[in-house]
């Protein structure tokens, strides 16, 4: 579509209103966190319609350049009704808290259901119909649950019960889980927006690549290993995947690696940064909450099962790059990806222009212990010392124009800014539309119920529980980012697992965060693999297929923590340590089986499909099994077959050897 002149112009302010519109927000909410002055609900009114107009604001310039009139006035209808909700709310905020508590005017009412369809039209827009279906069948539910059969009955809620829970009563898209992404998990994302703003992600993307010329799959690995980074801090799975995917699956391509199979990679690599310490995806902050623990303290026990992740799928993945790259030169020169070029004293500049601020964090969150917000805001401020101050120092040393390079860091942090608003801002208003349907479902008794029903399904045998549960966890993820998808089975799930099976708490909780995160994975949804094979330009169901068998330990590992919960419970301790190694074992004899590239003891596939099952069966009896006599001795049982399998390429090498001095010597 072309534009004239004056259109570029209008579109240009109203890109800059936006990009103010985003730094007055976030300046807002570091006002609150350095004074933390006003009630944590009603910040939480002023920070979700601050996001959301900022929100509004992007996307009514992206339907206005797109030519989308339908969308043009939908935006705008919202942009007027959340800037009139959030008006209203504070300005009758004591009024609605104390004195007309459980009863509102007509007015109010229509406000609420106004404010509620504006929620919804913006999580069918950031993230599709599916999820939309969700949020109304819940509501309906809500409102005629007299209609529902057999134990789901429920007197079913009035219209105006309805918009109480929701809006009025400060609870729904104002609830708990708001006021936890409001005033702890806002921060990180601003840290998130920052960082790429002032270029971190380039930097990570040229670590992952400059390892890729010391291991021959490195191409594949540094994928991984920048994903994971990348997408520990950003939240969600489709967003990470679209921001490292679009550099790192083409990269894969070029050094010979099939679509779905770079496809398969990236997606399993940005699912796993969303269970990655310290940030977890955020869903370490609402766990925390919600179990009433630290955040410490979820964080310790997140790093063992990190650990057999990340190790798992670096042994799939190295498996992937042998079988497919062989042959191949994997030596890239790492500066040609790039625009621009950086020396090795850029390189070691730029590591500690970033390093230096998530030391910092690691530093108060673990050894001081400070508080999540207080960690944060402490992170952001050595952010802007760092971010501002190398570069200056630099420019003054070489003698460079200091108010040049000071504007054009201003640029970079309002371009941080606004990154960071367009992160948060899809969470929020997600988590605003789950925060509701979570209490729906509390006030109708589903949780309780839903106990009930998992202990009557399974005549009261956990395995049979279990396997339900993580498929109930996983068809309630799909299409969510990792935080929605855990607020949701945390409230519906966890509760079961601990009141009618007795599975501690914390391992409950794990459980059901990694059950719902691989829904990003699984078939029919796979958000993650879907973004992924857009930019593979690949088959779908190929790319999933792949996905799976390398994160297949993936999906043994929460039946893990319910049968040796001493992997996240208890702190980090000895038990911990070990439980984890022998798990770590069984996950790489399941990758071995699934992914390894050569034949195994024999060419015929009656031998292989059988031995690969052998693999794969003992690799989940040594990570599920409850006795760690039956567990070692399955470790051993994987180690030995590795050893005779690998015996025989070597032995093969052995001969060729021999074959080719016997000819040679012949020759002589």
């Amino acid at each position: 579509m072309v534009y004239s002149t004056a259109n570029k112009s209008r579109l240009e302010i109203a890109n800059d209103a936006v990009t103010g519109a985003a730094i007055l927000a976030w300046t807002w909410i570091l006002y609150y966190a350095f004074t933390q002055g006003i009630q944590r609900i009603l910040f939480t009114i002023t920070f979700l319609g601050s996001i959301m107009l900022v929100y509004l604001g992007n996307e009514l310039i992206e339907a206005y350049e797109d030519g989308d009139k339908l969308g043009l006035t939908g935006l705008s209808l919202s942009a007027i009704v959340t800037a009139g909700t959030t008006a209203y709310m504070i300005v009758f905020y004591r009024e609605l808290l104390r004195v007309r508590v459980g009863t509102a005017l007509p007015r109010e009412y229509a406000i609420a259901a106004a404010f509620l369809l504006v929620i919804l039209y913006l999580s069918y827009r950031a993230y599709g119909l599916s999820f939309l279906v969700v949020i109304v069948v819940v509501m309906l539910y809500g409102l005629y649950g007299n209609l529902a059969p057999g134990i789901l009955r429920h007197a079913g809620f009035s219209i105006s019960r309805m918009m109480s829970i929701m809006v009025l009563d400060f609870q729904g898209v104002y609830g708990s889980i708001s006021r936890i992404i409001a005033t702890w998990v806002a921060l990180f994302l601003l840290y998130a927006g920052l960082m790429r703003g002032f270029g971190a992600f380039d930097l990570i993307m040229r670590i992952g690549l400059r390892s890729a010329n010391y291991v021959r799959s490195g191409v594949a690995l540094s994928a991984v290993t920048s994903s994971i980074i990348i997408g520990s801090i950003t939240g969600s799975q489709a967003a990470n995947t679209a921001i490292t995917g679009s550099f790192t699956i083409p990269l894969m391509k070029e050094t010979g690696m099939k679509g779905e199979t770079a496809g398969g990679i990236e997606s399993v690599a940005s699912t796993g940064g969303q269970i990655m310490p310290p940030i977890m995806g955020a869903a370490a902050f609402v766990m925390a909450s919600l179990l009433g623990i630290t955040y410490l303290d979820v964080i310790i026990a997140g790093i063992i099962p990190a650990m057999i992740f990340y190790g798992s799928v670096t042994i799939a993945v190295h498996y992937k790059g042998l079988g497919q790259l062989r042959g191949q030169a994997t030596k890239i020169d790492v500066e040609s990806q790039f625009d621009e070029q950086m020396t090795q004293k850029e390189f070691v500049f730029q590591c500690l222009r970033f390093g230096i601020p998530f030391a910092i964090l690691i530093y108060i969150l673990g050894v001081l212990q400070y508080t999540v917000l207080t960690a944060a805001l402490y992170t952001i401020i050595a952010m802007f010392v760092t971010g501002f101050g190398f570069p200056l120092l630099k420019t003054a040393t070489e003698g460079g124009d200091l108010v040049a390079e000071f504007v054009s860091l201003l640029g970079d942090a309002a371009v941080g800014f606004r990154e960071g608003a367009m992160i948060l801002a899809p969470i929020a208003i997600i988590i605003a539309a789950i925060n509701g349907v979570v209490d729906v479902f509390t006030a109708s008794g589903i949780p309780g119920i839903l106990s009930l029903a998992l202990l009557d399904l399974s005549g009261g045998v956990m395995l049979t529980a279990v396997v339900l549960a993580m498929v109930i966890s996983i068809i309630l993820g799909m299409g969510m980012p990792t935080v929605a998808a855990y607020v949701i089975v945390a409230a519906l799930i966890a509760p079961a697992l601990i009141q009618q099976f007795f599975v501690p708490d914390l391992a409950a909780h794990f459980f059901v965060l990694y059950a719902a995160i691989l829904s990003g994975l699984t078939p029919p949804i796979a958000i993650a693999v879907v973004v992924a094979t857009g930019i593979a330009d690949s088959n779908f169901w190929r790319t999933a297929h792949e996905a799976m068998k390398i994160s297949a330990p993936i999906y043994v590992l929460p039946f893990a923590f319910i049968y040796n919960p001493e992997l996240v419970v208890g702190g980090f301790g000895i038990d911990t340590f070990l439980s984890g190694l022998i798990a770590l074992a069984g996950a790489l004899g399941i990758s071995h089986g699934l992914n390894y590239y050569g034949t195994f003891f024999h060419e015929s596939p009656f031998v292989q499909f059988p031995v690969k099952t052998v693999f794969f069966v003992l690799g989940v009896l040594a990570m599920v099994y409850p006795d760690d006599i039956i567990r070692l001795g399955c470790v051993a049982v994987i180690v030995g077959m590795m050893v005779i399998q690998l015996q025989k390429p070597i032995r093969d090498r052995i001969s060729q050897r021999s074959a080719t001095d016997s000819i040679r010597t012949t020759k002589d």
